[in-house]
This record gives C-alpha cells, sequence and structure tokens, in this order.
C-alpha cells in the first residue's frame, strides 16, 4: 500500500479576478521507502501539493489517502492528529521555538502526545543520530548556526517516527557544503532506514538523491 496517494486531485482558489487552478487532476502513488522530488517552475503548484500531501490543505475535488486512510474523511481534530502521528515536516525557515532550548524544541511533539516520560530520552537520541552533540542540547536555536538548526529541525520530524517526510526546500536557506551535508544525511536516513522522503526543491542538482523526481507544470505533472 502506497504512504500517500492522489486520485484526481485537483485544487482551486478562488479569487476576485478569477480562478486559480493549483493543481489539475493529480493521479499520485508514493511508495514506502522512496525518495520523490518535486520540481517545476514557480507558480507550478509545487506548494500547494506539497501542502495537500500534508493535510494542510485540502483538495478542491479528488481524493487524498494517507496511510491508508482517506482525510476527506476527517475533521479538524483527526487531520491533527494526523499530521502529528504520520508526517515530518521540514522547512526552509527550520520553524523552531526561538525560546526552547535544542532538545526541548525536539522533544516538544512527544509532550504533545502526552510522552513527557520517554521524551527527553528519545530527543536526545534522535539529535545524536542527525549529528548534534550533547555540547548543544542546552543552546537556543539562535546560537546555532543554519546547518545545526536544520538537524535539528530534522531531529524534531523523526521524533514521532513518521510514516513519511515532507521537505520544503530543506537547503534553501544553507551555503552549498552545507546543504550537500543535510542532503547526505536525508539520503542515508532514505537508504538505510527506509525514510520516506518528498522534497519540494528548484535545484537540479539534488537529483541525484532521489529515486524519482516528479515535475509539474501548471499544476499538472509534465
Amino acid at each position: 500500500m502506497p504512504v500517500i496517494s492522489f486520485d484526481a486531485v485537483t485544487k482551486v482558489y478562488p479569487l476576485p479576478a478569477g480562478d486559480v487552478v493549483a493543481l489539475a487532476g493529480i493521479d499520485l502513488a508514493i511508495e514506502e521507502g522512496e525518495f520523490v522530488l518535486i520540481m517545476g517552475p514557480s507558480g507550478s503548484g509545487k506548494s500547494t501539493l506539497l501542502n495537500v500531501m500534508g493535510s494542510l490543505d485540502v483538495p478542491t475535488s479528488g481524493e487524498v489517502t494517507i496511510a491508508g486512510k482517506r482525510i476527506s474523511r476527517m475533521d479538524d481534530d483527526e487531520l491533527t492528529l494526523m499530521r502529528r502521528d504520520h508526517i515530518g515536516f521540514i522547512f526552509q525557515q527550520f520553524n523552531l521555538i526561538p525560546l526552547l532550548s535544542v532538545v526541548e524544541n525536539v522533544e516538544y511533539p512527544l509532550i504533545l502526545k502526552g510522552r513527557r516520560d520517554v521524551s527527553r530520552e528519545r530527543a536526545e537520541e534522535v539529535l545524536a543520530a542527525v549529528g548534534i552533540t550533547e555540547s548543544h542540547f542546552t543552546h537556543k536555536p539562535g546560537e546555532l548556526s543554519g546547518g545545526q538548526q536544520q538537524r535539528v529541525a530534522i531531529a524534531r520530524a523523526l521524533i514521532n517516527d513518521p510514516d513519511f517526510l515532507l521537505c520544503d526546500e530543506p537547503t534553501g536557506n544553507l551555503d552549498s557544503k552545507t546543504g550537500t551535508a543535510i542532503m547526505e544525511l536525508l539520503g542515508r536516513m532514505n537508504r538505510e532506514e527506509g525514510k520516506t522522503v518528498i522534497m519540494v526543491t528548484h535545484d537540479p542538482r539534488m537529483t541525484e538523491y532521489a529515486d524519482r523526481t516528479i515535475r509539474l507544470v501548471d499544476g499538472r505533472l509534465a
């Protein structure tokens, strides 16, 4: 069973100047353990596709199935639990909580699940796995480099052992060397741990890490 599938998914944004069709009849299945890139020009629908995959947005028509569940049948509370328990999000802007320490940022999703009893141990475990040393655990995000912040964000995305990782330009704010290190980390997680990775990027160099590349043009698969 695919970890995520789209069946004739369309997303239309009604605007005063006329409707904008962001996605037009997308059929797509992503299998467990794949590393998939989503590429296309600006305005092609990449971000909308990622948002629908993450149940941050719902399609106008068609069906999205995540971890065997149809999201059209879920209410807001169920969608929130879906995102928390099944999806790991990694953003270009890191989105760490500035007032929390590194380890507190990472354990926060587990605390939301009422798992405070194991949250600190698990947070330290995933931080070590992404290459953050113990000496940085008590630092605030602003005290870290961009590459370190992205590693912390990846650790936070992994803490709930999600079915797949959704990555929105995760190297976009990093220099080339640091970006390569982050891609190597994600690639290693995919190869060695079987993590499913779905990534929006504009950088054609990233194709070497992927099993396949999905190209969007005007909301359609090219």
